[in-house]
């Protein structure tokens, strides 16, 4: 069967949703594509095309034929360079990790998991969609959206998942309506935008009346002395973001992990029984952790331009448009909830 015949396939029972989500009054589905009141949007293995002919990952553009500009692809405003990251590396990283489902239990700490059972729920920039494999039977219906072919690894993940549905769209602006959803989750995400991850929060509010966020913290709870290496680990950052090599980055992830981050936890595991662990940079985020989890990680830090750091304060802050903010003391530092 071929990938055109099957999005239809995939998506004929849910006419009804996508007509919700976007508001709109009518909704008409065809093999290979989707008609909104009028706009035409592609399907590609049961992924929903979003992103205007411009916007679309070089590979994905020259496949479809949409480009003639060259490689640039005439992008204006979009962080490119970004989308090629995290495309590439869950390409790289598709599996999904034992360490996961720990990682989804810390990070919804705060979140009363049976309150989704009738919930609509979006992961904002999934990634792979290794957060959403933890919710698929635990709410009514999962919208998945990624700017990045990461999407379809994504897709790939929850093929078993009969209530998700799949989105290649700038995140910032989707053509939903209002509160399309019951509840968004959006972890380390907004921070590798080129706005301020913030201001964004407050202006995508309306996407729903919950919100489950992590971004990267200014390390406001470390020592001095962790954010002096930030700063040299930012210009390492820097440099390296331009490299595209694909050897150049595999070799890169890989020094990374036994050079640096294993050491590390090393370190912090020697000095534990002494009660000095914490004090290590990255012991408390990787103990435990198996060496492939770490070069996504290295891989997800040391290639991407834009980082930016909040601190607990700005984020309580984020109560100027949300009624509570909630701000969970435990690891990773800072996730947090907003109710709207």
């Amino acid at each position: 069967m071929s990938p055109t015949a099957r999005a239809r396939l995939y998506y004929d029972d849910k006419t009804e949703t996508l007509r919700d989500l976007f508001g709109a009054s009518e909704v008409v589905l065809f093999p290979d594509r989707l008609v909104v009141d009028g706009r035409i949007f592609a399907i590609i293995h049961d992924v929903i095309i979003l992103l205007g002919p411009s916007e679309l990952p070089r590979r994905l553009a020259r496949w479809l034929g949409t480009c003639e500009r060259g490689p640039a692809c005439g992008r204006v405003g979009l962080a490119e360079d970004i989308q090629f990251t995290f495309g590439e590396e869950w390409t790289k990283f598709p599996a999904m990790l034992p360490e996961y489902e720990f990682e989804f239990r810390q990070y919804f700490d705060l979140v009363d998991l049976t309150s989704l059972k009738d919930s609509r729920v979006c992961d904002l920039g999934c990634g792979a969609g290794r957060w959403s494999f933890f919710l698929k039977s635990k709410c009514r219906e999962l919208v998945l959206v990624d700017f990045s072919e990461a999407v379809f690894v994504a897709r790939g993940n929850l093929r078993d998942a009969g209530n998700a549905l799949f989105f290649m769209g700038d995140l910032t602006r989707l053509p939903f309506r209002d509160d399309f959803a019951d509840f968004v989750f959006c972890l380390g995400v907004l921070h590798h935008l080129p706005t301020p991850a913030l201001d964004e929060i407050r202006r995508l509010r309306w996407y729903a009346p919950r919100w489950l966020v992590y971004l990267y913290y200014a390390l406001d709870n470390r020592p001095g002395y962790f954010r002096g290496l930030l700063e040299l680990v930012t210009g390492v950052r820097q440099w390296l973001s331009s490299v595209r090599s694909p050897l150049a980055r595999n070799v890169t992830s890989w020094l990374g992990a036994v050079g640096v981050y294993l050491p590390l936890v090393a370190l912090g595991a020697a000095l534990r029984p002494f009660g000095l662990a914490k004090s290590v940079p990255l012991y408390e985020a990787y103990a435990g952790k198996s060496l492939r989890r770490i070069r996504q990680d290295v891989y997800d830090r040391f290639f991407t331009r834009i980082e930016q750091r909040v601190c607990r304060g700005e984020i309580l802050a984020l109560s100027d448009v949300f009624s509570e903010v909630v701000v969970s003391p435990r690891t990773p530092y800072w996730h947090f909830v907003c109710l709207r």
